[in-house]
């Protein structure tokens, strides 16, 4: 099988931020974590990208304004022409920065929001206040030039709002609007008792997206996908494992998708240390799941397997400890019932205590060596939630 090459470089500039949103993908032991490349590791790492073939540069974290040289990083990817885009929580966001950043040359700006409902949107991203900071971030970026992107990571606890979402995206101008639903990984698997939405729930989210959708054609775009858990197959992972899509997180380890670390016993190489045109080609990481000759039974006579590959790798994983398992959430899988199991304990009304995305909840989880996917649940009869825990 040949190799194709990338077209979409994920940067995620630092673990760093102010939030502590429960369902982050950044890894639970992020804490431990340090050494960030510096800007000329950066610019680097983005030159090699551009001759590698990619032709997009997404900027990420934790919070990548927390890097003072953002704007020098994204001037340089911009430079080699590539597209740039920054998802940012917007607390940190001013109009000298907005304006900066446009110099730069970032051609789009994704602001995140938990919820249309500013004291839920507060509480699920730690507690402290940051939703006005966020209304207003997605302003400055308007007034400035910037392409808008708003992202609403969708959940049980915020997935009941969606025409408030929907006005607000409206309200604020947005190009394009990503309702996110939930992928339950890192934080979010652990918070999954939570955090994981009604069938209803998805239906009625899904109607509306719909309406919305049509409504809007030609003003702004909608995206909303149908989760994992919720439809008889699985998706290709970033359209397959190692085929257009790599990332690069903040200590330079490269990675197939940027939760993929969550995988134990892979070995996956640093750009400190060998090109981004190496990693690509010969890895262990990249080569270990491209493709569909390591594809086990069902998959490997099934008839879609080019089109989801197996599914998700490190949903794969975290389910049924095994990476090269059938996806758990494809109808098919020999471990669907791990699936079927969790939506039923959503239906039957879970109450379950938020692991904040916290330092000392990284360090904890990290000292104790829970597995990377152990969820917990207490049962009761509403859903609840606490504030975040040090």
């Amino acid at each position: 099988m040949q190799t194709q090459r990338p077209f979409s470089l994920l940067c995620e500039l630092t673990y760093r931020c102010p939030l502590q949103c429960p369902y982050c993908s950044n890894p639970l032991d992020f804490a431990r974590r340090a050494h960030e490349l510096s800007t000329p590791e950066w610019k680097r790492a983005l030159t090699e990208a551009a001759a590698l073939g990619v032709v997009q540069a997404h900027f990420s974290g934790g919070e990548p304004l927390l890097r003072p040289d953002a704007t020098e990083i994204i001037r340089h990817a911009h430079d080699l022409e590539l597209y740039t885009n920054l998802s940012t929580g917007g607390t940190l966001l001013t109009e000298t920065l907005a304006g900066q950043l446009r110099a730069a040359g970032l051609d789009s700006l994704q602001v995140s929001i938990q919820d249309a409902d500013a004291e839920n949107s507060d509480r699920m991203a730690g507690g402290a206040p940051s939703f006005a900071k966020k209304i207003e971030a997605a302003r400055l970026a308007k007034a400035a030039g910037l392409s808008l992107t708003l992202n609403v990571v969708l959940q049980r606890q915020n997935i009941g709002r969606m025409e408030a979402i929907i006005a607000l995206a409206e309200q604020l101008g947005a190009e394009r609007l990503e309702l996110a639903n939930t992928q339950f990984n890192g934080w979010a698997l652990k918070n999954r008792a939570a955090l994981l939405p009604t069938r209803a729930q998805v239906q009625d989210a899904a109607r509306l997206a719909r309406a919305a959708r049509e409504r809007l054609k030609g003003r702004m775009e909608i995206l909303y996908v149908l989760p994992d858990y919720f439809e008889p197959f699985p998706k290709a992972c970033l359209h397959g494992w190692g085929r257009v899509f790599m990332a690069v997180a903040p200590d330079g380890t490269a990675l197939p998708c940027q939760t993929a670390r969550e995988i134990r016993g892979l070995t996956f190489d640093n750009v400190r240390e060998r090109s981004l045109q190496k990693i690509w080609f010969e890895s262990e990481a990249f080569c270990k799941f491209r493709g569909t000759d390591w594809l086990p039974e069902p998959c490997r006579s099934c008839s879609r397997k080019e089109a989801d590959f197996g599914g998700c790798r490190c949903q794969a994983f975290l389910l049924t400890g095994e990476a090269a398992a059938t996806d758990p959430a494809c109808s098919l899988a020999p471990r669907h019932d791990l699936v079927d199991r969790a939506l039923a304990e959503t239906e039957a009304a879970t109450e379950a205590q938020l692991i904040y995305r916290t330092a000392n909840a990284s360090l904890r989880i990290s000292e104790a060596g829970q597995p990377i996917g152990s969820i917990g649940s207490r049962r009761r009869q509403t859903p609840k939630l606490p504030g975040p825990r040090e």
